[in-house]
């Protein structure tokens, strides 16, 4: 397990001086990039590997959100690798242990060089001390589209929605698929499955299908084809 202290600031904040739900997503994601710095298994490694570890699937299970200035703890932890796919979970909990947000995800390792799905070498095993999965309700995976939903105004893939692997960043997907929700629509769950990679001058569409306390956006390519499934549940 890893992890590290942070403080809520102004910048990660919405208009209730509330943490986004992007800025905990990339406070997750910035875990897991310091541990594998500072197991010796980060960037560099993967890039003298020709290797990347690419987001298959987001579940995040939102408690409540923090607040500007509460000082927060934020952990990680691998707890499996089977074939070319690795486990991870996330927490973030206040320094007094309350609970705030838990996460499990699913990553797949590509070999850019072969351009084919890649086994872990026995480097990055070694490194991970792989941990007992977080007790939470676990989800699959797999989101199911009912019918073909409502077209909403397209998104062009800017340079700012890029990430170091000159792709669409996870987050920046939820982002856009956020922009379809109601004003006063309150994320408890998300679940987001990542299909396709989107890169700069790509349009994206959503197409939207909701309910009271659900809403699912597919965000497609002109052809029809999901580059992204993000499915938002309200407070129940």
């Amino acid at each position: 397990m890893y992890t590290f202290n942070s403080r809520i600031r102004y910048s990660e904040c919405d208009s209730h001086a509330r943490l986004t739900l992007a800025a905990l997503m990339n406070y997750f994601q910035d875990s897991s990039t310091f541990q594998a710095e500072t197991l010796g298994v980060g960037g560099l490694y993967m890039v003298e590997n020709n290797l990347v570890w690419v987001l298959s699937s987001w579940q995040i299970v939102v408690n409540r959100y923090p607040v500007l200035c509460e000082e927060v703890e934020i952990g990680t932890l691998p707890y499996a690798f089977k074939g070319c796919f690795g486990y991870r979970n996330f927490f973030m909990k206040t320094v007094e242990g309350e609970m705030l947000a838990q996460a499990n995800s699913l990553w797949t390792l590509l070999n850019l060089k072969e351009q084919t799905m890649a086994h872990p070498p026995e480097r990055m095993k070694e490194a991970y001390v792989l941990d007992e999965r977080l007790p939470m309700e676990y989800a699959d995976r797999k989101i199911a589209v009912p019918g073909e939903g409502v077209r909403r105004e397209p998104f062009l893939v800017r340079k700012h929605h890029l990430d170091t692997n000159n792709h669409v960043n996870n987050v920046q997907f939820v982002d856009m698929a956020m922009e379809s929700l109601p004003a006063d629509f309150a994320i408890w769950q998300l679940r987001a499955e990542y299909k396709m990679q989107a890169h700069l001058g790509d349009e994206l569409i959503p197409y939207v299908v909701s309910s009271d306390d659900r809403c699912i956006i597919s965000l497609q390519s002109p052809e029809g084809k999901p580059y992204a499934v993000v499915e938002f549940t309200g407070k129940p």
